[in-house]
């Protein structure tokens, strides 16, 4: 074996595993494994994950906050118009060093693959060819794949469509819309009709940024499921935000949950900006904003989270940690049961991966050697203390490490640190519970 993980607790609870690894791919797993590694290393009883997925993410606007200003409203229609004021004066450059920035800081929170949107509504599609180009120089590291996204509307925009397609001609994977922004209901449902006829025609893959509103009539959600239905898209199609469900009434909800389970389209959630841009026009009681994730996943939806947004026009917060969107995203849907909580890890990991189609994901022999080592015993306490990400593997080299995080302590009659990690006692027998 190259390298041999010893000791290493996985997702599923199993303990006390050995992970051999040769030629960048798990070749075991299993308790005290006999072969020995060119390197070994002891995770004494902590979590070994595969690494972190971002299902919906925004590179091309990443690290730009307070340029051309700040977000003064909050709002996502003021963070839309100062997109569009910053477009004029993007550079390729500018572009692509910030998004190398932030692959970086991905890495080292253990973030290795990311599904990001790119606008196509600007004529040079200078985005598009400076985020090819960091999809190039990633590759070795981490899997980025390219959504290509008409922000300003397929219909509204003239030129939208021509330029989503030479995007997919440039090398852009994912075929992307925004029904509800475009002028009307009718023209947001024919926008879902000529795209998903689109990437049919192609091949493609499907994410749309639909029903992004608080109103519960906008339903695009509805003509998503049927289209993928009719062309036969089934796995293939991705609704991001659905944060009108939240507004919708049961009765309706309770009709469109089965067609999109159905339909094999799967959800994405983006807890932390759907909490801060939705109910913007409310006083109080104020809506939530997140769709409606137990609900989706009970239902049998694949529904995964994404981080959407890190210092840019729309969210002037957040460092690349899928463990604070999970976080983020079980509070909002109260969803504290051990099994929710768990679920939740899925869906920044396992979820996410198999909504992108990742190749060789997974924690079992013939998988890529792709591993985080984290500084927690189980998935619940890593998104308790968004743990430190000891090591991140990529193909079973070691591609960022931290220590774990301890604090000292200086008090008399008591410990001389502290750890924050949960008693050993105290863990938890009963999954159902409360």
């Amino acid at each position: 074996m190259d390298l041999v993980i010893r000791n290493a607790t996985l997702p599923d609870g199993r303990r006390d595993i050995d992970i051999g690894i040769a030629d960048g791919r798990i070749a075991a797993l299993e308790p005290r494994l006999a072969a020995r590694g060119a390197r070994e290393i002891d995770a004494a009883g902590d979590l070994v994950s595969t690494p972190f997925v971002d299902a919906h993410f925004h590179m091309d606007a990443v690290l730009s906050y307070g340029l051309p200003r700040v977000n003064c409203s909050g709002t996502l229609l003021e963070g839309i118009a100062l997109w569009g004021e910053l477009k004029p004066t993007l550079t390729q450059d500018a572009l692509v060093e910030r998004a190398l920035r932030y692959c970086d800081w991905a890495v080292a929170r253990g973030l290795l693959a990311i599904r990001s949107h790119v606008d196509v509504c600007d004529d040079r599609l200078l985005a598009v060819e400076a985020l090819l180009e960091v999809k190039r120089r990633v590759a070795p590291y981490l899997d980025l794949q390219l959504v290509a996204f008409p922000q300003d509307g397929l219909l509204r925009s003239p030129t939208a469509f021509d330029n989503l397609k030479r995007a997919i001609d440039m090398g852009v994977d994912v075929v992307g819309g925004i029904p509800h922004f475009e002028r009307t209901m009718a023209q947001g449902a024919e926008s879902v009709r000529l795209l998903c006829e689109f990437a049919a025609e192609r091949g493609l893959r499907v994410d749309m940024h639909c029903d992004e509103s608080d109103d519960p009539l906008s339903r695009h959600i509805e003509t998503l499921a049927h289209e993928t239905l009719r062309l036969g898209l089934q796995g293939r199609v991705a609704g991001s935000h659905l944060t009108s469900m939240h507004s919708m009434d049961n009765y309706y909800v309770s009709k469109l949950l089965p067609l999109i389970a159905e339909s094999g389209v799967a959800a994405i959630a983006n807890p932390l900006i759907n909490i801060t841009l939705q109910g913007r026009h409310d006083t109080y009681p104020k809506r939530r904003g997140m769709t409606r994730v137990p609900e989706l996943m009970a239902a049998g939806v694949d529904v995964a989270f994404g981080h959407d947004c890190v210092l840019d026009p729309w969210y002037g917060m957040g460092s690349g940690d899928m463990l604070e969107v999970a976080h983020m995203g079980l509070h909002v849907a109260q969803m504290t049961g051990l099994e929710a909580i768990e679920a939740c890890f899925d869906a920044i990991t396992a979820t996410p991966a198999r909504i992108l189609g990742l190749e060789g994901y997974g924690l079992a022999p013939g998988c890529h050697a792709d591993l985080v080592i984290l500084d927690a015993g189980s998935p619940v306490e890593a998104i308790r203390l968004r743990a430190a990400r000891r090591l991140v593997l990529r193909r079973g080299r070691v591609v960022a490490e931290a220590p774990a995080a301890a604090s000292r302590l200086y008090l008399d009659g008591r410990p001389d640190g502290v750890d924050f990690r949960m008693l050993q006692g105290n863990k938890p027998e009963n999954p159902g519970a409360p």
